[in-house]
């Protein structure tokens, strides 16, 4: 099954195999576009696509939460810091938020709420701010006794790029706050260019033989990070203030109270913000400001909706890369009409052969598409085998006038086909039963337990097959895996193509002792095109820098089916060591034995991913490769935190029954911010059950095992809350 071929299905359709690689492929892809966005300040794809795409990561998380990755989208905010600007780590991490689409999410998002906080109606109405919002740059301001003292972008949430002798450009920064604010105050803000002032620059920048901006985004984006701060100085830039970081004192109790200081404080402030008391004034709102947003003079790319009392917001707290006290309603996305070329064929690392769009170059939403997913053989067919017609199902011919949306899909997807401009000599698209990489048989595998076709045609060639081996090297040495700087995916599938006396690369072990051969060898890496004596030096030393490696990079690195980087990482917290984890996985390929059962009661590990590991792990050609790799590197182990103040830290809590206090959320929140891991399950491996009314089977199972079991108000005696 290959990476793209179950983004049509529901989630609620997708099996546990088809949603964690579904899963890969957003995390895969959503990294290449915050590179682009935040990075590059060159989006390939807009605002729409991209939401979409979290948006889909998000759900298949919910209904698969045992297969959230490392990786996860939904845990990671923008990009690493650019070379070139000084670093600076925010005090308070600059996250980002999560998004709506339509009017009942907006609904759905203020129940959530209400449900997380059992906020009864009774106790008044449940005021949420409303704002547009900026498509710009973020950026945080800090001020020290009224002093600006720097500035910094989002970065990847955590670390930002110093822009600050850039900042003091902007005349709505002010670089001194009046008398009377706090110590330490912190005013984040976008910066963005009006699309008046845009029209400008680039009208100038034409004139003197310069290279124009896509868009005002890139523009701001592109102003705000010049090395050269005079080169800002000449671009109109702008700054709306809305949040703030750290902050000595909070003089607000509101969110409102908070940007109306501001105000008073020097900075622009949106004057469209609302407060709200339902989520019916909040459609209303976002209607309004989607009316008037071409008038408006400046970019925006839909609502944010904040709850407004502050302790609220402290209680809601943050879900990974966002709070749980806002969202961000955004407006649809846009569809072109253009040709479809040609119809590639794709091997992925799995074998799946993914069918690929290759379009006339089409213009949409200022991003030049080119390519679009075509996701398996039934949706270019149009019908399954069984000759139903596919939902969906487009029957692609080359030639076709197609219409392509920039949403839901990492590249494009095509949404419709023009019947009535297809020409009478289209031909069906012939889809390949043998490999294009190989020529090995291609077969579309029969489910076992569903009894159903796999739609993903797949080489049988396996490890003779050139596409797998090369992607399974790729995944190998990616940035979220060993991430060996000089061996990207050209390098990989160069250094493939060479005979192993000659430094050539086919599996992972070979890597590390590239270096021991180029010694030997006749053929010096330094004499390769491309390189030369020092950046091959620099290649071996990189290799070398990675020969101690985190365990759960190492995990992830291995590529095993349906064992993502957050798979890895629950792996790795649950084993602490390489041994420890390669002697259980042996152990456990006996399903009767302990290992087997330990490793299934692994809170997010679920059947399917163990027994991916399982399969792995019993072969025996993957052990001697395992063998040859780890006789080369040093895995590390995993550190534990100490956090020996708290009475749970460390121990493995399962809450069970009806919570009267707090949420289920809240209540796991509470416990993995004092040390303790929360499972789903009892098993020997349980040191406590808190139990609420109505609890059942894990009650029961817990008092068979002997495994103490508190009541809530037990519970909040013990955290001291």
């Amino acid at each position: 099954m290959s990476l793209a071929d179950t983004s049509l299905k529901d989630v609620g359709a997708l099996t546990a195999e088809e949603a964690a690689l579904e899963l890969e492929r957003l995390a895969r892809l959503i990294a290449e576009y915050d590179e682009a966005y935040h990075t590059q300040d060159a989006p390939v794809v807009d605002d729409a696509t991209y939401d979409a795409l979290r948006r889909r990561n998000e759900a298949i998380e919910t209904a698969f939460p045992q297969l959230v990755r490392a990786d996860s989208p939904s845990a990671r905010v923008g990009a690493a810091v650019a070379d070139g600007f000084g670093k600076i780590t925010h005090a308070v991490p600059m996250l980002s938020l999560d998004n709506a689409f339509s009017d009942g999410d907006v609904q759905d998002f203020i129940g959530k709420v209400r449900r997380f906080l059992k906020y009864d109606p009774l106790m008044g109405a449940l005021a949420v701010t409303a704002e547009p919002k900026i498509d710009g740059l973020s950026l945080s301001l800090r001020y020290e006794r009224g002093k600006l003292v720097y500035a910094a972008t989002r970065g990847d949430g955590t670390t930002g790029e110093n822009v600050t002798a850039n900042a003091l450009t902007i005349s709505d920064i002010p670089q001194q706050l009046p008398a009377g604010v706090p110590d330490v105050v912190e005013v984040r803000g976008e910066v963005y260019m009006g699309h008046a002032d845009f029209a400008a620059l680039n009208a100038r920048m034409e004139g003197n033989g310069g290279k124009v901006f896509a868009n005002p985004r890139n523009a701001a984006a592109g102003s705000l990070r010049q090395l050269n701060s005079e080169i800002t100085r000449t671009r109109p830039l702008k700054f709306f203030a809305y949040a703030w970081g750290e902050m000595s004192e909070v003089p607000a109790s509101t969110q409102m109270g908070m940007v109306e200081l501001f105000g008073q404080w020097g900075f622009e402030v949106n004057p469209l913000m609302k407060r709200c008391e339902s989520a019916e004034e909040l459609v209303k709102v976002y209607h309004g400001i989607e009316e008037d947003r071409s008038g408006l003079g400046y970019d925006i790319d839909g609502v944010v909706y904040k709850v407004d009392r502050l302790d609220l917001q402290a209680r809601l707290g943050f879900v990974s890369r966002s709070p749980r006290w806002a969202i961000a309603h955004k407006f649809p996305a846009e569809r072109a009409f253009t040709t479809l070329n040609a119809i590639e064929i794709q091997v992925g690392r799995t074998g799946a052969l993914t069918p690929v769009a290759k379009l006339e170059p089409v213009t949409v939403g200022g991003v030049v598409v080119s390519n679009a997913t075509l996701h398996n053989e039934d949706y270019v067919k149009g019908i399954g085998q069984d000759g139903e017609t596919i939902r969906d199902g487009k029957d692609l011919r080359v030639g076709d006038t197609v219409v392509i949306q920039r949403a839901g899909d990492v590249i494009p997807q095509i949404v419709d086909v023009d019947l009535a401009k297809r020409s009478v000599d289209a031909v069906p698209f012939q889809y390949p039963e043998n490999c294009p990489a190989c020529g090995s048989h291609a077969v579309r595998e029969v489910n076992p337990n569903s009894g159903k076709v796999d739609a993903i045609r797949r080489c049988t060639g396996g490890l003779i097959c050139p596409a797998q081996a090369i992607e399974k090297l790729k995944h190998f040495v990616s940035r979220n895996a060993f991430d060996i700087e000089g061996l990207g995916e050209k390098q990989v599938e160069a250094f493939y193509e060479y005979d192993m006396d000659k430094g050539g690369i086919r599996s992972p072990a070979d890597i590390f002792t590239l270096a021991e051969r180029d010694k030997t060898s006749l053929a010096k890496l330094r004499s390769r095109e491309g390189f030369g004596a020092v950046s091959a030096r620099k290649l071996f030393d990189a290799i070398d820098s990675k020969r101690q490696i985190e365990l759960n990079r190492l995990i992830f690195g291995l590529g095993i089916r349906h064992v993502g980087e957050g798979n890895a990482k629950l792996l790795a917290r649950a084993y602490t060591s390489w041994n420890g984890f390669y002697d259980a996985m042996i152990s456990a390929t006996d399903t009767t034995s302990d290992a087997y059962r330990e490793l299934n009661d692994i809170d997010g590990i679920g059947g399917t991913v163990a027994n991916a590991l399982l399969e792995f792990f019993a072969e025996a050609h993957n052990q001697e490769a395992l063998a040859a790799l780890t006789a080369q590197i040093s895995p590390l182990d995993v550190v534990v935190a100490d956090n020996s103040e708290s009475p749970v830290a460390g121990k493995t809590l399962v809450f069970t029954g009806s919570l009267e206090r707090m949420s289920r959320d809240e209540a796991k929140a509470r416990a993995e911010s004092l040390g303790a891991k929360v499972s789903g399950s009892v098993s020997k491996k349980t040191d406590l059950v808190i139990a609420g009314p109505k609890a059942g089977s894990k009650l029961t199972k817990a008092q068979s095992l002997g495994i103490e079991v508190i009541s809530e108000d037990d519970w909040f005696e013990l955290v001291g809350d």
